[in-house]
């Protein structure tokens, strides 16, 4: 098995990341173009919250930490596909999220 040490870094337009900013990358396409297509084919499916959290958590640092609000409901307003209460509403393609290293 081959592990790519801690340190390493790759690039990626929305900066550098190390293997876990990759990870929670890969976890939020997963989680949110499942979401997007569920929705083109008009079925009620949310991103599990169990996942979207730590994807939230290491891509969005600044996302707000509103008590009652899911994790799941968090990440899809911060890359706009949705809503939250007394929160404006972020454009489609308005959003980036950040994978550097912290």
């Amino acid at each position: 098995m081959r592990e790519t040490p801690p340190e390493v870094r790759a690039w990626h337009p929305w900066g550098h990341a190390d293997r876990t900013g990759f990870a929670a990358m890969g976890v939020a396409e997963l989680l949110l173009h499942t979401y997007d297509v569920t929705r083109a084919l008009g079925l009620a499916w949310s991103p599990p919250d169990e996942l979207a959290a730590p994807a939230l958590a290491r891509l969005f640092p600044d996302a707000p930490a509103v008590a009652g609000d899911a994790p799941a409901d968090v990440l899809l307003w911060r890359t706009g596909r949705g809503d939250l209460p007394g929160r404006p509403r972020i454009p489609a393609g308005a959003w980036r999220w950040d994978g550097r290293v912290r």
